[in-house]
């Protein structure tokens, strides 16, 4: 299996769904070479009073889903991108992965970002837990996909690598407040070592997140990460990194325990 070339996109999304294309479409310039490009939560569009959100959401085949169609066949590379999906009278938080070939799998957040103060269950409508775990073909690659709040139960990175990943992507809109940050940090680098898996991470840029988008490898160094402000950031996965680290760390073939959906 040959390298995996990374691009992570880095931005503060808006209530403007044409300007946001537009952000991500130069974004997208710096990034010809990836053949994985990985975009946070609601990428297509964002405001934080979660009482507009009915307002950006648009169904599946709708403007975000038909461009990022567009620029996967323009740049032969897989996109995970976050939006929000109205269905008929509920809306989820959605990943969507395509590829040059159109849709290949969707996401629908599990765990809602009911904490700290927030309450997305308010307007959103959680995933079902037994969907199937969304494993995305990437030149050979297996990635695993989750949403942001699903980082903190470890139950999802692990069913995910059940399932076969040895990536696994966190597109999130992760928030600004006490301990935020060493939470996002300790868990993403947490998910690398107890997975022996890659751990590539987009989270919006200030001020609605944190920033520090990051790439962690299968022992848990952080191999890039970036600061508050957009940026985008590219990297190449060796896959004889987790071959060598599954077998000087056989966590995964020595646990006794599987995970089930509740």
């Amino acid at each position: 299996m040959e390298n995996l070339s990374v691009g992570l996109v880095q931005f503060s999304p808006s209530d403007d769904s044409a300007d946001n294309r537009d952000v991500l479409r130069d974004a997208f310039g710096y990034l010809d070479d990836a053949d994985l490009i990985v975009l946070p939560e609601y990428s297509a569009w964002f405001q934080t009073d979660n009482s507009l959100w009915r307002d950006g959401a648009e169904p599946i085949d709708g403007p975000f889903v038909t461009f990022m169609r567009e620029q996967s066949r323009e740049r032969s590379a897989t996109i995970l991108a976050g939006l929000l999906v109205s269905d008929g009278d509920s809306i989820t938080n959605t990943v969507v992965a395509v590829d040059a070939h159109g849709v290949v799998g969707r996401y629908d957040k599990v765990h809602l970002y009911d904490a700290f103060g927030a309450l997305e269950s308010a307007v959103i409508t959680a995933g079902d837990p037994a969907q199937s775990p969304l494993i995305v073909d990437v030149n050979g690659w297996s990635v695993g996909v989750q949403t942001c709040y699903d980082l903190r139960f470890p139950e999802v990175s692990r069913r995910l690598v059940d399932a076969g990943a040895t990536v696994l992507a966190v597109p999130a809109d992760w928030v600004p407040g006490p301990r935020k940050s060493e939470h996002w940090q300790t868990l993403l680098r947490a998910r690398a070592i107890e997975n022996v898996s890659w751990v590539v991470a987009a989270n919006h840029a200030g001020p609605s997140g944190i920033g520090e988008s990051m790439v962690i490898d299968p022992l848990g160094d952080v191999i890039i990460e970036a600061r508050m402000g957009e940026i985008v950031l590219d990297v190449v996965l060796d896959p004889d990194a987790v071959l060598a680290a599954r077998r000087s760390n056989p966590a995964l073939r020595n646990r006794r325990y599987i995970v089930t959906p509740l």
